[in-house]
């Protein structure tokens, strides 16, 4: 009498497997494939993937990877807790994961190869200094907030004017900036379409602000090679420009 009913055991099954899923930081539920598509061209890199869930049923998925300049979609099934990829079963979701982990190879219907490199996390940090406009954007809209993207993150990124002091002739002119992922670039004007110089934040030691050029609003950006000396049109925008860069090199020395 205290053994449990097919019906209940299949139950606990499912529950197990839905915890499982839960518990991989790279499962995005019920993000959709234009989503998907739109969160890994914009802030993934070649190689990264997520899993989310996909419409043939509640039992499938879908692997999202990025390769180099598109993303590709492979078909992922569950039944009774085991994992279909293309020919293979895995008994668990530890053991498919650890199949990618050791043949990070995936051989698509065109004939290239991706190398699955970053799980694309469906947590991502931001800095302080965004609001939320999740709401904002849905009574903007007429839609409700859970018509939005789950978990859909922010791209870290800013734009704007600086001032900025030229390292042989030390004259100051104004140039476009932009940020995007860890690439601080500079451009002549906003109109311009290649930038001047592309710094790598990863090579980066500090941002400060600075006090010897006797300029205000002014910081520098410290490289092994050089320092950059900024300044801004208002506090308000060098101490933006600071908290940003900041939280960048913070998220860049916490590493993956």
């Amino acid at each position: 009498m205290g053994d449990d009913s097919p019906l209940d055991s299949a139950e606990s099954t499912k529950l197990q497997a839905a915890d499982e899923l839960e518990t991989l930081g790279w499962y995005h539920g019920d993000l959709s494939r234009h989503a998907a598509e739109a969160l890994l061209m914009s802030n993934g890199g070649s190689g990264s993937y997520l899993l989310r869930d996909s419409q043939e049923g509640p039992n499938s998925f879908a692997l999202s990877v990025r390769a180099k300049d598109s993303v590709k979609h492979f078909q992922v099934s569950r039944r009774s807790n085991r994992y279909s990829f293309g020919f293979k079963d895995f008994h668990s979701l530890r053991e498919f994961i650890q199949h990618f982990a050791n043949q990070p190879l995936i051989g698509s219907e065109t004939g290239c190869l991706i190398i699955m490199d970053s799980p694309y996390p469906r947590v991502v940090e931001e800095p302080c200094i965004y609001e939320p406009v999740r709401v904002h954007t849905a009574m903007q809209t007429g839609r409700t907030e859970k018509d939005l993207v789950a978990n859909a993150p922010s791209l870290g990124t800013k734009e704007g004017y600086l001032v900025k002091q030229g390292a042989v002739v030390k004259s100051w002119k104004t140039r476009w900036f932009t940020l995007n992922r860890n690439e601080l670039k500079y451009f002549k004007d906003k109109t311009s379409v290649e930038p001047i110089r592309t710094l790598d934040l990863t090579a980066c030691s500090a941002v400060q602000f600075d006090y010897s050029k006797n300029r205000v609003n002014c910081f520098c950006i410290v490289f092994p090679g050089r320092t950059f000396y900024l300044c801004a049109h208002t506090g308000g925008e060098a101490d933006e420009w600071m908290a940003i860069l900041r939280w960048k090199l913070s998220q860049i020395r916490k590493g993956p």
